[in-house]
């Protein structure tokens, strides 16, 4: 039993070192080019882009938390939040940052033979030039000497890796077509979405990612009018929703996506009365997921139901 229990704390551990639970914030705008691109469907060319997609978040996400106990940051606070601060185990000496970084490169090495797959079943040499791109854009945001990150360009590669990226690189796959404009405009509500995330656990970070000389969006107007910034996000993520249905690229039906008004104006209340209170943003963080995860689906669906 003991043993079990140990290989079961050792498993939660490597979970939450992966940050598993937030790659839907790459599935669900892969899943929505790939089914934008209806009725065509490569399924070897879809799953092959799905691991790729899937390993080159997870690696960006450990890199993460290596690029950021290096820096110091995740060292100002060793508390573990879930949603924000990183997953906090190198601080905590469970794992160590050369493990963080040695998963981070295998990961990468998964996406890159897959996307070599990939490159051969499209026959198409564009595909690899692409991915080159993205893997720089995934460990630039982190890494030395680029650290986008830490340079207020953090937010910008992130709208762009979870947005266009995600959902023009599905479409492109099983369509055959880059770049597409209806591709594009599909993925504006997923790049603005993700971004509010980030911006949303940037908020109580703030103190600490200045400490280290990390500036974020958030050091434009400090934490206390930092909500404009969210709201502004969440706005432009629905109003693209609505641009969307009204091309005819979704169905009506995504107009539920509109029920995540009442969410975000409490993660915005939130984000502007609760400056410097860690514990009480954690319900902020996850109102986002949710309203990430809630419009996503609408999304999906307004896509699978449409003529």
């Amino acid at each position: 039993m003991a043993k079990a229990s140990r290989s079961k704390i050792r498993m939660l551990n490597f979970i939450r070192a992966l940050r598993l639970p937030f790659i839907t914030a790459s599935f669900f705008p892969y899943l929505a080019g790939a089914l934008l691109a209806k009725p065509h469907f490569n399924a070897l060319g879809f799953f092959l882009g799905l691991i790729t997609v899937i390993s080159t978040h997870l690696s960006a996400n450990l890199l993460n938390d290596f690029a950021d106990s290096k820096s110091g940051n995740d060292w100002q606070d060793k508390t573990f939040y879930s949603f924000f601060g990183g997953s906090k185990l190198i601080q905590e000496s469970i794992f160590s940052e050369r493990f963080y970084l040695y998963a981070a490169l295998i990961f990468s090495f998964v996406a890159c033979v897959c996307v070599f797959a990939l490159a051969v079943a499209l026959k198409s040499v564009l595909v690899l030039w692409l991915f080159f791109v993205i893997l720089i854009l995934a460990w630039g945001y982190s890494a030395q000497p680029v650290k986008l990150s830490y340079r207020k360009w953090g937010e910008v590669v992130i709208f762009v890796l979870f947005g266009p990226v995600c959902v023009m690189g599905g479409y492109f796959i099983q369509s055959g077509v880059f770049p597409a404009f209806k591709s594009f405009l599909l993925s504006l509500p997923f790049g603005f979405l993700t971004t509010a995330i980030l911006f949303a656990n940037e908020v109580p970070d703030y103190s600490d990612d200045l400490a280290v000389g990390k500036y974020t969006w958030v050091s434009f107007m400090g934490q206390e009018h930092a909500f404009w910034v969210y709201s502004a996000l969440i706005a432009c993520a629905l109003v693209c929703v609505g641009i969307n249905i009204m091309r005819g690229f979704l169905s009506p039906f995504a107009w539920v996506s509109l029920a995540t008004l009442i969410p975000a104006l409490k993660a915005a209340r939130i984000l502007k009365g609760s400056a410097r209170d860690k514990p009480r943003f954690v319900e902020s963080s996850k109102l986002t997921i949710a309203i990430h995860t809630l419009v996503s689906m609408a999304v999906l669906l307004g896509l699978i139901v449409k003529r």
